[in-house]
């Protein structure tokens, strides 16, 4: 019975090693293509953070372009289905699934860089609704990814953004919609893409608000080359890089933490990579031709104002408790808190960690 036992132990000290080293690969799903500013940091920077946290236990298999799954389906196929282990949600393609998380997009003015960063980490950590709301689709959070300011774009010279008023405007959200609206626009909506580069060669819109990179990258500018930006016109555009929350708890604690890590060494450098982009792209847009200028602090209050963001909100909020979701209010209250005070009133491991 001792040479037996002492067999078992000698064969289990030998696999064990072996087994607490095993290699686990998570697929991660991405519906835009490996190449814009933040594809690239998540390549580049998020996953071989995780792969050097774990000593190589956590390998990334990324597919991008929509391979796996969609924008519009992501958190269905990452969360419900399993399809991929991580994925990145756009709360504005889930509205339903997600409907607190459109609140971040109601505030016309907002920080920027690493406050903007520090905003967004700090919500999640203070606000239990965020985490919450994810773990009810079945995906807990990884990280939270941002992307660049608001910006317009209009085929006719702009003085300022009062002359927008009277002009059809092309924006996705139905927040921004309501802007141009109370700010005397007509708001429309149109599939992205050659449809809306068609509506302004045509003169159907005269101008398009939307992230500058988007802009860009549709060449709009060839024929909209009139651009108003500003580093505090917030878009809140938020990526949300989900895990599987099945595949998440089967996770031991040491790659948890891993990912935790990973985590927080990437937001260090994020807010510095977005700002560096941010210059690089309007030095980009300026080399093709298109007429840029960065509005005045003053013209940007001017915009706050013009929205009537507040009463837009208070509206959001009549709706969604209509709908059930009782606690619309007080997390409106409680972002709305956040954004007023700042965002980084705390040191960084109070801020939302992976996975809570």
């Amino acid at each position: 019975m001792k040479i037996r036992k002492f067999v078992v132990n000698l064969f289990a000290a030998l696999i064990l090693p072996a087994a607490a080293s095993a290699t686990q690969t998570l697929t991660y799903s991405d519906h835009e293509p490996l190449g814009g500013m933040r594809t690239r940091f998540l390549n580049e920077v998020l996953f071989p953070a995780i792969e050097k946290e774990s000593n190589g236990r956590l390998k990334i298999d990324a597919h991008w372009g929509a391979e796996l799954s969609t924008g519009y389906d992501a958190l269905r196929k990452v969360g419900q289905e399993g399809k991929a282990d991580m994925a990145v949600i756009v709360p504005e393609y889930a509205a339903d699934a997600l409907p607190l998380n459109q609140i971040f997009k109601s505030f016309p003015v907002g920080p920027e860089g690493e406050q903007q960063v520090a905003f967004f980490r700090r919500v999640y950590a203070d606000i239990p609704a965020f985490p919450a709301e994810l773990q009810k689709n079945n995906v807990v959070n990884i990280f939270l990814a941002t992307g660049y300011p608001l910006s317009f774009f209009s085929t006719k010279p702009l003085a300022s953004l009062t002359d927008i008023k009277g002009s059809t405007w092309r924006s996705a959200s139905f927040w921004q919609q309501g802007f141009l609206q109370n700010a005397g626009a007509k708001p429309v909506t149109m599939p992205w893409g050659e449809e809306t580069y068609n509506a302004l060669k045509s003169g159907a819109i005269d101008g398009m608000m939307l992230n500058v990179d988007s802009g860009y990258d549709l060449k709009a500018y060839t024929i909209a080359p009139n651009v108003l930006i500003s580093k505090d016109l917030w878009l809140g555009h938020l990526y949300i890089v989900a895990m599987n929350k099945d595949v998440w708890e089967k996770l031991s604690h040491e790659d948890q933490g891993a990912i935790q890590r990973a985590a927080v060494t990437a937001y260090q450098s994020l807010g510095s990579v977005m700002d560096k982009s941010f210059n690089t792209q309007l030095d980009e847009l300026r080399k093709v031709g298109a007429t840029v200028r960065v509005l005045e602090p003053e013209e940007v209050a001017q915009w706050q104002t013009m929205t009537h963001y507040q009463a837009a909100q208070a509206k959001w909020v009549k709706e969604q408790e209509s709908k059930g979701v009782q606690n619309a209010g007080t997390v409106m209250a409680q972002v709305n808190a956040i954004m007023n005070s700042g965002s980084q009133d705390k040191n960084d491991a109070s801020l939302a960690r992976p996975g809570y």
